[in-house]
């Protein structure tokens, strides 16, 4: 077992870690849209979404993978009102790739973030 960091995502909000890697598979802790720089949150949930797809994107290449290697991904959503704006992003970073996911509206995100995205990604 392997914990991974990366200083291009933003560090772990409590006593976990970015991502760790067992048994062929890199677990990624849920990734907000905050901006590693400064630790604030981006101004919108299109921004919050797509710093969060980069951190999780970041997170994954301290692993040696990438996006299309990401086998499931669960996604959190302060509204669900956001959804269908949430999927146009979402789908701009994966493409053609369609990981399996779950999307959930929540009552409440770390620093009451708008969105978090977690994923299961192999190795091959």
């Amino acid at each position: 077992m392997e914990f991974l960091h990366t200083d291009k995502a933003p560090a772990a909000l409590g006593p976990y870690s970015q991502a760790v890697e067992a048994g062929g598979f890199v677990y990624t802790s849920g990734q907000l849209g905050m901006i590693p720089d400064t630790g604030e949150l981006a101004h919108s949930m299109a921004c919050q979404t797509v710093q969060a797809l980069e951190n999780l994107s970041n997170v994954l290449k301290a692993g040696g993978l990438t996006l299309q290697d990401v086998v499931k991904t669960t996604c959190y959503l302060k509204d669900m009102e956001d959804f269908s704006l949430f999927n146009e992003i979402y789908a701009q970073y994966f493409g053609d790739h369609k990981p399996a996911r779950s999307c959930f509206a929540v009552a409440r995100l770390p620093k009451d973030a708008m969105v978090e995205i977690e994923a299961v990604a192999v190795k091959k």
